[in-house]
C-alpha cells in the first residue's frame, strides 16, 4: 500500500466491479466466445459476415449515437438489432431476435464466481461503512452474490453516464449523504475509476493487483490518493 497525499480517515467507500472484485477479462473472452456461438447457431445468417463487420457496425452505431458507449446492454441490443436487419430480417423479427440475444448475454455474463477474499473484505467492510457499488458494466450483482454489502448500485446507462463521467459518483454522494471528501473510491482503472473520482471530489484509490509503475502508466491523468495490491488492505485504512 503506498499513499500518495495526506490520509484523512473516510466515512464510506464506493466500489467499481469489473477488474476490482474479479478478474472480469477471462469472463468478457467467454461471453464474447459463447455469443459469437449462439448467434451462428439460432440466426445462422449472422454468420455470413465477419466479426470485423459486426464491431465496425458497432463502432458506427455509437457515432450516430453518442449515448450508447454508456450503455453497454443497450449498444450491444442495438448491434444485434441493426446487424440483423441489415443481413435481411425484418425490424420486428430482428428486435425480438436481439431482445433474446441481450437475454442470453445478460446470463453468460453473470455466470462466475468471486473470490472469496472478495466477500471477506466486504462483508467485513460493510459491517463498519456504507458501501456503494459504481460500475460501467452490466454484471448482476444479485446472481454473483454481492448484493447484501452494497446500499445501493449504480450502472452507467440505467443510471446515467458512465465513468469518468461525475454523474454516478454524484448520485452516490447524494444517496450517502455525506461530504464527497469523506468517501473513498476504489477501483483498477486510471481514468474510469481514479479521474473520476477525483473530478468528483471523492477520495480515489487505485487497485493495482497487476504490479504496475504508476509513473509509468500511459494513462495517468491524475495521482491517487492511495494505492493498494490486494483488496485486504482496504481494511488497514479505516479509522486511519
Amino acid at each position: 500500500m503506498q499513499f500518495f497525499r495526506q490520509w484523512q480517515a473516510v466515512k464510506a467507500m464506493t466500489f467499481d466491479l469489473d477488474d476490482t472484485l474479479y478478474d472480469n477479462r477471462p469472463i468478457i473472452r467467454q461471453v464474447e466466445r459463447q455469443m459469437v456461438e449462439w448467434l451462428h447457431h439460432q440466426h445462422p445468417i449472422s454468420a455470413t459476415q465477419p466479426l470485423s463487420w459486426w464491431y465496425d457496425l458497432k463502432r458506427t452505431l455509437a457515432k450516430q449515437d453518442s449515448w450508447l458507449p454508456n450503455d453497454v446492454t443497450l449498444w450491444r441490443y442495438k448491434q444485434i438489432e441493426q446487424g440483423l436487419i441489415l443481413l435481411g430480417y425484418q425490424p420486428q423479427q430482428a428486435q425480438s431476435s436481439a431482445e433474446e440475444a441481450i437475454a442470453r448475454v445478460l446470463e453468460l455474463r453473470s455466470d462466475f464466481t468471486v473470490p472469496l477474499e472478495s466477500h471477506k473484505v466486504l462483508a467485513e467492510l460493510a459491517n463498519q461503512i456504507p458501501l456503494v457499488a459504481i460500475t460501467n458494466g452490466n454484471v448482476d450483482v444479485e446472481k454473483i452474490g454481492l448484493a447484501d454489502y452494497f446500499s445501493l448500485v449504480l450502472k452507467a446507462g440505467p443510471d446515467g453516464y458512465a465513468k469518468p463521467h461525475r454523474d454516478l459518483f454524484d448520485k452516490a454522494q447524494q444517496f450517502l449523504a455525506i461530504p464527497a471528501e469523506d468517501i473513498l473510491h476504489v477501483g483498477d482503472h486510471l481514468v474510469s475509476d481514479v479521474l473520476g473520482a477525483k473530478r468528483s471530489g471523492m477520495k480515489a484509490c487505485w487497485f493495482n493487483d497487476q504490479n504496475i509503475d504508476l509513473y509509468q502508466h500511459d494513462k495517468v491523468k491524475v495521482i491517487p490518493d492511495v494505492e493498494v495490491n490486494r483488496l485486504s488492505d482496504l481494511l488497514l485504512l479505516i479509522g486511519k
